[in-house]
């Protein structure tokens, strides 16, 4: 792209033009720790839970999915574009031992929040067989 075609966008679109063509984009992430789990809360206003995959694959845990434009405006002139839209995604590794098959994920009020359940870890006697 020439830089006056680059000129062009910006002054039609604004300084983030960039994102109308659907660049991907990474939502922010908290990670905290609880007495039996490991919790991922992930800011996603405006994603439908059919547009999110989450996946666990060993440690790492992916998050995707697509956030869509708005329907229904008629932009004539973009001014300023601050919220994202279009595929992203966050691959996160995860510190602790966790019970894969306990994961769970749940959205509300713009936010995904995955539990991913501690697994027991340190020392564990084992009964002996006879």
């Amino acid at each position: 792209m020439s830089e006056q075609d680059q000129d062009s966008l910006v002054e039609y679109f604004g300084e983030f033009g960039d994102r109308l063509r659907g660049d991907s984009w990474q939502p922010d992430v908290d990670i905290f720790e609880t007495e039996t789990a490991l919790v991922v809360r992930v800011e996603i206003a405006g994603v439908r839970s059919q547009d999110l995959n989450v996946k666990v694959d060993g440690q790492i845990l992916r998050i995707a999915g697509i956030r869509l434009p708005p329907d229904g405006f008629q932009v004539r002139r973009l001014h300023q574009m601050e919220i994202a839209s279009g595929p992203f995604e966050r691959r996160l590794r995860i510190p602790v031992p966790f019970d894969r098959n306990a994961v769970s994920a749940q959205i509300a009020d713009g936010f995904l929040t995955v539990s991913l359940p501690k697994s027991e870890t340190g020392p564990r006697r084992v009964s002996v067989e006879v």
